[in-house]
């Protein structure tokens, strides 16, 4: 990632920030970070010299055009998607209504803050669509929460500079335990859905 960084510079960090967004978690904060890391101009030998400010607003542009893609695809292809693949993914109907009431009640703080959790970002979109979250609303959030996200993540890369990649090392350890507790998670949750969904089955 790093090299297609280096190599493409701005539109590597539109690319990818516009990608994870839509829904397809492809590491767009390590992107943005290193987009604020090759502005402070403190790595050598780079063949760009990026700005900070250019950086944060593309990034900005990328996320919240990526996000209304995804919400569009929730919000048109949601349902149809569910009768094709959704017992494939152990989604029903019901999901879809219990998301939509979700939505409904709390989807401002969901689509705010929902940006800044790593790897459930991607799909916050997706399922505001799912919800049939009102479009006014969920962009005004979403473009508060991308604005927020990327102003803070290139200021950190910036701010690290050459010390990154020892930054980047020493996390390296915690980084194995966040992944390691992350499949915990999804088996724990994948279970859970399969109980659901056969229960809801067997009812209907």
């Amino acid at each position: 990632m790093e090299h297609f960084l280096e190599t493409w510079g701005y539109v590597a960090v539109f690319v990818l920030s516009f990608i994870s967004s839509m829904g397809l978690p492809v590491g767009a904060e390590v992107a943005i970070i290193y987009g604020g890391v090759l502005a402070s101009g403190q790595i050598q030998n780079e063949p760009h010299h990026l700005n900070v400010v250019v950086v944060i607003l593309l990034a900005t542009l990328a996320e919240v055009l990526g996000s209304l893609a995804g919400y569009l695809i929730g919000y048109f292809g949601g349902r149809a998607l569910v009768d094709r693949v959704g017992k494939y993914v152990l989604l029903t109907h019901k999901d879809l209504d219990r998301a939509e009431a979700w939505f409904a009640r709390r989807g401002e703080p969901v689509v705010l803050f929902g940006r800044f959790i790593p790897l459930l970002r991607s799909f916050v979109s997706f399922a505001a669509g799912l919800g049939e979250m009102a479009i006014a609303k969920f962009l005004i959030f979403t473009v508060i929460g991308c604005t927020v996200w990327c102003t803070v993540l290139t200021s950190v890369g910036y701010s690290l500079g050459s010390s990154y990649h020892r930054v980047l090392k020493a996390f390296s350890y915690a980084g194995y335990v966040a992944a390691a507790l992350f499949v915990i998670a999804v088996v724990v949750l994948f279970l859970h859905r399969l109980r659901v969904v056969r229960e809801e089955r067997h009812g209907a």
